[in-house]
């Protein structure tokens, strides 16, 4: 079952960067209290993700928090040290939280989870984009293929907000 508006968001253990190395944060760290937009991509460095769908969250960043929400994240099924990387050549560092599903568990809980390995890349995670307050899915939009980036865009979340 995918993941749909009025569900909560299923309890998982991401990893971020941190100053000694992969730190976990957990959904109940993440979501609980606050309004969170957040989006997935099928990996980090790839054309879609790096050209078109993280470069909208960047650009409209200002206005989606104007709108009141607390935290915009990105997961993808990546780990720690790759995701730090690419947060930090695209200027996301200090904005937006780059979490890390390495083992894809997330993915696999909220149905989200894609079969790249025809590309060589492995269980994937969806393209989408969801906001969610207090835990529970507010609106979630998932793209079709994960080459497309339409109805996930930081465009199309401001509109929802």
């Amino acid at each position: 079952m995918t993941l749909s508006a009025g569900d909560r968001i299923p309890g998982t253990t991401f990893f971020v960067s941190g100053e000694n190395g992969p730190e976990k944060r957990t959904t109940d760290e993440i979501f609980p209290g606050k309004k969170v937009v957040l989006f997935g991509v099928p990996g980090a460095f790839t054309p879609t993700c790096q050209n078109k769908h993280l470069p909208g969250f960047l650009e409209h960043y200002d206005a989606i928090k104007e709108r009141g929400v607390d935290t915009i994240a990105l997961v993808a099924v990546n780990d720690p040290f790759v995701l730090k990387a690419w947060s930090e050549t695209t200027g996301a560092t200090g904005k937006i939280p780059f979490l890390s599903d390495g083992n894809a568990e997330f993915a696999k809980a909220a149905g989200l989870a894609i079969d790249g390995s025809g590309a060589g890349l492995g269980t994937r995670l969806a393209r989408f984009a969801a906001i969610v307050e207090d835990g529970v899915v507010k609106s979630i939009y998932v793209e079709d293929a994960p080459s497309d980036a339409e109805k996930s865009t930081a465009a199309a979340v401001l509109e929802a907000l």
